[in-house]
């Protein structure tokens, strides 16, 4: 699925980032970027620092030193909330979907950021409103029907199967309109045949010019989707490069590769 996007400009930039807890360095001095319209992963041990960069990138952990760009624009000490405004949008290692509310509605509380009405305009149900709910709602069916969610529409986002839990929550994270997507572990829990299926989509939402960054523990799937690949360990980069340069890295292959790491 590699697209080749060695001469791509450089969308996120991560410059010497460091996460300090106590005395624990959760990430030291890490460096690396993402390219516009790539699939880059983020691999390594459990505990190596790759869901604590995500946290950092998106503004739900501050970093202690380093900084985060993402296409020329500081992220340092923004909100996630701003964040998401510049298109930087997530998922998480816990699924995290509305329980309470149908699978349609999950897809109509993700579209908020691209609403426009105001809540005075709400209150006297103009015309101009009405407008707005009828595209949020013919979006809202859209991406269902991209994650393959349509037939759900109607039931409670905490009934589904876990699997198709992890799919809408996918799916609330499009809603957002992202420019950059961070997916954390989104087959964990997934079936071969499901997984095979999220592989899939992940060619889909780059067609979409939607970068990805990901990280995710099933090395056939990073192999497989990813343009290039930064191997984490105990907080430190120890290699960068494609699937097939990763793959032949003896000290990768001695930190993780060689040992289960296709559901470590």
């Amino acid at each position: 699925m590699s697209a080749g996007n060695g001469t791509a400009e450089t969308v996120l930039a991560v410059d010497d980032l460091a996460v300090h807890f106590g005395g624990l360095a959760a990430l030291n001095n890490v460096s690396f970027d993402v390219r516009e319209g790539e699939v880059a992963s983020l691999i390594g041990p459990n505990g190596a620092g790759k869901t604590t960069a995500f946290n950092v990138i998106t503004g739900f952990q501050p970093p202690t030193t380093g900084t985060i760009r993402y296409k020329g624009q500081s992220l340092n000490g923004l909100r996630p909330n701003q964040i998401a405004e510049f298109g930087v949008v997530r998922t998480f290692q816990k699924t995290s979907v509305f329980a309470s509310n149908s699978v349609f509605d999950n897809i109509l509380i993700g579209l908020h950021r691209q609403g426009a009405s105001k809540t005075w305009e709400i209150l006297l149900s103009l015309p101009r409103v009405r407008k707005e709910e009828l595209w949020l709602r013919e979006k809202a069916a859209e991406i269902l029907d991209f994650v393959g969610l349509s037939a759900r529409a109607n039931e409670l986002g905490g009934a589904l199967p876990y699997g198709e839990q992890r799919l809408l929550e996918v799916a609330i994270a499009l809603a957002a309109d992202p420019s950059l997507l961070l997916l954390d572990e989104p087959v964990s829990g997934m079936n071969p045949a499901e997984t095979a299926s999220f592989m899939d989509m992940v060619g889909k939402i780059r067609a979409r010019g939607i970068t990805i960054l990901l990280v995710e523990h099933d090395m056939r799937m990073v192999m497989e989707v990813s343009d290039r690949v930064v191997v984490l360990n105990q907080g430190q980069i120890i290699a960068e490069g494609t699937p097939d340069e990763i793959q032949q890295d003896a000290e990768v292959i001695r930190a993780y590769l060689g040992h289960g790491a296709r559901r470590a």
